[in-house]
């Protein structure tokens, strides 16, 4: 493991990446999920023997390589490989999920299976597909619900959602459904009169929650709206 900076990306990730993937990991002191994801990766870089490694990045620290990202949410993690992004996901995952995305990437690793390459497509017919040959397979699951939320159809997605164990990808698409694209317009406005309904109308409490989902640990608002919440709840 290298903690990477401004400095130092072209070299111990670009240029490191042509001989051996590199995993980068976008976090900040501050970012609870970055503390539990951390660990994991470390652990199943770790594991690895040298076939994968792993570069950590401060974004409190490192602007020009926040700005590259665009980063908007954190942790948010970036697989290089030649120079180039081959895979990502963003937000908090389980040490499963975590080992999978570390193995796949290591020299010798078995090819995709044709779920994975039809998941990798992320059309809806090949998602469906997907689902077909694996019903429940998490990440056809999301993407397919994701892209019914994007045409309208927030019902099946919730209902589709509501067939894999919850994640927070899931809960971040299922608030989107709820909640949709202006959720995040003056938040601090809408959760300011959200708060007081909290404990006795359950809709005002799903979208207090559904707009700390779509806001992401990454807002530094987040912590303290959910503070206030607690608070007002308990």
């Amino acid at each position: 493991m290298v903690d990477v900076t401004d400095a130092t990306f072209e070299t111990e990730v670009i240029a490191k990446s042509q001989q051996v993937p590199v995993v980068v990991d976008l976090w900040a002191p501050w970012c609870g999920p970055c503390k539990q994801l951390g660990p994991l990766l470390e652990k199943a870089t770790a594991a690895t023997g040298g076939q994968v490694i792993l570069a950590k990045v401060n974004v409190d620290e490192n602007p020009a390589i926040s700005q590259a990202f665009q980063v908007q949410s954190i942790p948010a993690v970036h697989a290089f490989k030649d120079g180039q992004i081959v895979d990502s996901f963003v937000g908090g995952q389980s040490e499963d999920f975590v080992n999978d995305f570390i193995n796949k990437l290591a020299p010798g690793a078995a090819a995709p299976s044709e779920v994975d390459q039809l998941v990798a497509a992320g059309d809806e017919v090949s998602l469906r597909k997907a689902l077909e040959l694996e019903p429940g397979h998490p990440e056809a699951t999301t993407a397919l619900a994701g892209l019914m939320v994007a045409s309208g159809r927030t019902e099946d997605s919730l209902a589709l959602l509501g067939t894999v164990p919850e994640s927070p990808e899931t809960r971040r698409i299922a608030a989107l459904a709820r909640a949709g694209d202006g959720a995040t317009d003056d938040v601090d406005t809408k959760l300011a009169e959200l708060l007081p309904k909290v404990k006795a109308d359950d809709d005002a409490r799903q979208e207090f929650i559904d707009i700390l989902e779509l806001m992401g640990p990454g807002d530094p608002r987040t912590a303290e709206w959910r503070k206030k919440l607690t608070t007002t709840l308990f």
